[in-house]
């Protein structure tokens, strides 16, 4: 999906903080611009008090950085800026250096649709610092979202237990941006259509949605409405029959699915919008079956997310159809993801990686460093736990031990000869060249469906899940306490 020329006809490259473009400069002006480094992209904890979260977001990471350049109009921009005596705030020939400045970095990344965890990275930036840094804060944009929203919307699916889950968010969203890609995650969520129409244009997504309370309130009766609108589409009629008394709306409904029977066609349903929808759908299935219409849906909306459709489920509703807008697309209860994006190793001079770490009096906040990837073990399909480990480091074929990067005291042994495995940062980017195959949505979506399946039914609780286990490899936690020890010993020197 090449969102940047579809939706914007320009590359988004001006699309970050200006700390960047001032860091950027800084590193030129101090002669470390082309200085290689690498960056990883990771989370600290699950959103939404969960067990998993599911990554999504590399397609538009992928658009972005193959059409990351800057043009004449960014340029000129950035050439107008002063500082407060006036003089430029970049000078001439660092505009020169970005106006020649190509994309030539090496990223790896977990595949969308991956079931991730916190601390391991979803993405792994190598290049020089000033492109590092350039890619900062539209990489946590795109992925931090889309991932808050595939993870909702998978929750939500979770708790409807494989009946279809609609997304129609988009009057509810933060913007355009925020509508389009909360539908394209929602999807990779497992949401079965969006109400999204340019969503479903330009991600192919299927679309659906039936009509609102104007269309009843706009003829004399609630009976005439139905029938007008079954006379439009005879094959899709799904009435809204809340507008003003749910079981006489049902009733009426009834009354066009029989004239709809009679001409060939079937009802497909009713939508209840609004009252005790737990209530309303069991009467209304009753309503239905007895007037023969056993198949006919009942769908349900009115500001649902996984908690209220969970206990929807447990005072048994009858719905079959779960209709979720608001509350998935803005990630009501958690707005943000919180992922960051953190130097790990920087190149020196003599060609070796000299691995880079952040100390905080928060152990949650020291980030892992080194140039490492992540291992996921499986045992019959199912995930039993992730390894990061440096990818320079000989790995123990026999037993492996994971140290938990928060709790030192959280270990596990591991006998990698009993399991499978799986590298999950792929390669996406060579040298500014993609080297990866992108898969359609469809395919994407189906991945998604796979990981969660492979996880343990206790990780994927709602509420008080499993902890799954994720830990470094027992050298890179010792490389990690030792960098953070040295550091610490440093600043009391200097106390």
């Amino acid at each position: 999906m090449k969102i940047t020329k579809d939706l914007y006809q320009s590359n988004l490259v001006l699309l970050t903080d200006f700390y960047q473009l001032t860091m950027a400069y800084a590193y030129w002006k101090s002669g470390k611009g082309e200085q290689e480094a690498v960056f990883n992209l990771f989370f600290r904890k699950h959103p939404f008090e969960g067990g998993f979260t599911l990554a999504a977001g590399l397609d538009y990471v992928i658009d972005f950085c193959s059409n990351f350049k800057f043009e004449k109009a960014d340029l000129e921009y950035l050439e107008v800026m002063k500082n407060k005596d006036g003089s430029p705030v970049f000078e001439s020939a660092f505009l020169d250096y970005l106006q020649n400045l190509n994309f030539t970095c090496d990223i790896d990344a977990v595949e969308e649709g991956t079931v991730v965890f916190p601390n391991a990275p979803l993405v792994r930036v190598r290049g020089t610092l000033i492109q590092c840094q350039l890619l900062e804060t539209p990489l946590l944009n795109i992925i931090n979202f889309q991932t808050l929203i595939a993870t909702k919307a998978a929750r939500i699916n979770i708790a409807a237990q494989g009946e279809p889950v609609l997304e129609f968010g988009l009057r509810r969203a933060q913007g355009i941006d925020g509508a389009l890609a909360a539908s394209r995650a929602a999807y990779i969520g497992g949401c079965a259509s969006t109400s999204n129409v340019m969503a479903g244009k330009l991600f192919g997504i299927p679309v659906a949605g039936t009509h609102a309370h104007s269309w009843i309130m706009s003829f004399d009766t609630e009976l005439e409405a139905f029938q007008a609108y079954a006379d439009a589409f005879p094959d899709q009629c799904v009435f809204l029959v809340d507008t003003y008394d749910t079981l006489h709306g049902v009733k009426n409904a009834i009354k066009v699915g029989e004239i709809l029977r009679s001409k060939g066609k079937e009802m497909i349903g009713i939508r209840i919008d609004s009252g005790d929808l737990a209530y309303f759908s069991t009467k209304a299935r009753q309503l239905l079956d007895e007037a023969g219409f056993p198949d006919a849906k009942i769908v349900a909306s009115n500001d649902l997310d996984e908690h209220i459709i969970t206990s929807l489920k447990t005072q048994e509703a009858d719905i079959n159809v779960w209709g979720v807008g608001t509350k998935l697309v803005t990630a009501y209860d958690q707005p943000a993801l919180g992922a960051v994006y953190k130097l790990s190793a920087i190149r020196l001079e003599d060609g070796s990686w000299e691995p880079k770490v952040k100390v905080s009096q928060q152990s949650l906040k020291i980030n892992i460093p080194g140039f490492h990837n992540v291992k996921r073990y499986f045992s019959r399909d199912k995930a039993v736990a992730d390894m990061i480990f440096l990818e320079d480091e000989v790995i123990d074929p026999k037993s492996v031990i994971i140290i938990d990067p928060v709790d030192a005291t959280r270990r596990k042994r591991l006998m990698p000869a009993f399991y499978q495995e799986e590298i999950l940062l792929k390669p996406i980017f060579k040298k500014g060249q993609l080297v990866y195959q992108i898969p359609s949505l469809d395919q994407i979506r189906k991945r998604a469906g796979d990981q969660l399946e492979s996880l343990d039914k206790t990780h994927k609780r709602l509420v008080n899940p499993h902890l799954y286990p994720v830990g470094l490899e027992e050298n890179l936690h010792h490389l990690r306490m030792d960098l953070v020890l040295k550091a610490k010993k440093f600043e009391n020197e200097l106390d």
